[in-house]
């Protein structure tokens, strides 16, 4: 099940700090930064069978959307997918546990995601299933 981790912020005359203190991050292993070049482009959709993922925008707003892959060796098409923007100020990190593809898509130009993953990168490979972004026919429709 997806969840969403709440945060906030803190302000006063020297500046803000953003913060959630709630995401345990003792299972994260790595992290990286996602910047598309363009508010065109769709990046997925990726899925990973054994791999968890938390997401937390750092700036701008992406669309998310997510799919519960039902069958690894041939995923149907036709799965429900669910849509959520994700939005810097909403100050979330989205735990995206194993079983789910998503697909990512920056809604401004310069928005960045911080990615964290509980395996290293020597994993990757082993656990990497992608389909073109166009795979799952209800993409750009509320599942």
């Amino acid at each position: 099940m997806i969840e969403i981790i709440q945060g906030g912020i803190a302000s006063d005359h020297r500046g803000a700090i953003r913060f959630v203190n709630e995401f345990d991050m003792t299972q994260v292993k790595r992290f990286y930064i996602i910047q598309n070049k363009d508010t065109e482009l769709v990046r997925g959709w990726r899925a990973h069978r054994i791999e968890q993922r938390w997401f937390y925008v750092l700036s701008g707003s992406f669309m998310l959307d997510t799919v519960q892959i039902d069958n690894w060796e041939q995923a149907s098409p036709n799965l429900d997918i669910e849509r959520r923007v994700l939005k810097a100020e909403d100050k979330q990190v989205i735990h995206m546990p194993i079983g789910y593809g998503t697909a990512f898509q920056a809604l401004e130009e310069g928005s960045e995601l911080l990615v964290f993953a509980d395996y290293g990168i020597e994993h990757a490979p082993q656990d990497n299933y992608t389909w073109p972004s166009d795979f799952f026919v209800k993409r750009g429709k509320k599942g």
